[in-house]
């Protein structure tokens, strides 16, 4: 004699399952847990590159005034390094990793810093490029075209405006950024004008001589 039993009780148990909430915490936290902690991770990354920022451009500003003094904006080579080693050594303090290039250039007025501008050429043959001896408007007469339209800082003297960059290269703290395609690596820079001491007369260039391109 064949016995069949009511399937009422697995339907029980199915709508029972369906009400039951245990074990639903642990779920949503494994579901949210990684975008949290990517979204910590990069505020964390964030924090220290603003930190980063904060500090290279108080020790830039710091440098800068050192720089703006006569024994080192001459041809003092011994106090530039002397400035630049300290600028090196407070950026090592907080990655030892990091790579610092420093760069000085001047210009006889605030507004030339400013502005930046190249010396004007003439593109004879209009590819946008100042060679094949094209000539340019050599306004500090020193034989090169100068991109930013500055000077070697070793020609600075009384008076005249100094422009201290400092970049850096290091290693992220946390580097998300390559899942997505990138570095794993900040550059920072701080960029500072000061004019130097007026210990003495400032010199001028005289009139601007024509160069040529190589």
């Amino acid at each position: 004699m064949e016995t069949t039993f009511p399937p009422a009780r697995p339907q029980r148990q199915i709508a029972a399952l369906g009400r039951n909430q245990s074990g639903t915490t642990i779920l949503e936290f494994g579901l949210i847990a990684p975008t949290l902690c990517i979204m910590l991770v990069g505020a964390l990354d964030f924090s220290h590159t603003l930190y980063m920022q904060s500090v290279l451009q108080g020790t830039v500003q710091k440098a800068a005034r050192d720089g703006s003094l006569q024994q080192a904006a001459g041809n003092d080579d011994a106090a530039r390094h002397a400035i630049d080693t300290a600028v090196r050594g407070q950026v090592l303090k907080l990655n030892k990793s990091a790579e610092v290039a420093i760069t000085r250039r001047f210009y006889r007025s605030f507004t030339e810093a400013a502005a930046q501008s190249p010396e004007e050429f003439t593109d004879t043959d209009g590819d946008g490029i100042c060679n094949h001896d094209e000539p340019f408007d050599d306004r500090n007469n020193n034989g090169v075209r100068d991109i930013d339209g500055a000077d070697s800082v070793e020609h600075a003297g009384a008076r005249d405006n100094v422009v201290y960059t400092v970049a850096i290269n290091y290693p992220r703290m946390f580097p998300i950024d390559k899942f997505i395609g990138g570095s794993g690596t900040t550059r920072l820079t701080a960029v500072t004008v000061l004019a130097n001491q007026p210990f003495g007369a400032q010199a001028a260039y005289g009139a601007p001589g024509v160069g040529h391109c190589t």
